[in-house]
């Protein structure tokens, strides 16, 4: 789980104008509940922002 958190959080700071869980699974070609659980830890740990964007949250790299 280690390197799918890693492989998110690496694809999250390539992306600045942030990235859907759909969008996060469809390029890193793993399921959206794997993308669900390493968003909810990087979150935890305060290096994500989430933003509502309709029925969809668009998930950042906090820039520091």
């Amino acid at each position: 789980m280690k390197a799918k958190k890693e492989a998110v959080s690496d694809l999250l700071k390539k992306n600045p104008m942030g990235l859907t869980i759909v969008e996060i699974s469809k390029l890193l070609k793993i399921s959206r509940n794997t993308v669900a659980v390493a968003l909810a830890e990087l979150k935890g740990e305060g290096k994500i922002t989430i933003r509502p964007v309709g029925k969809a949250k668009l998930h950042y790299w906090r820039q520091k």
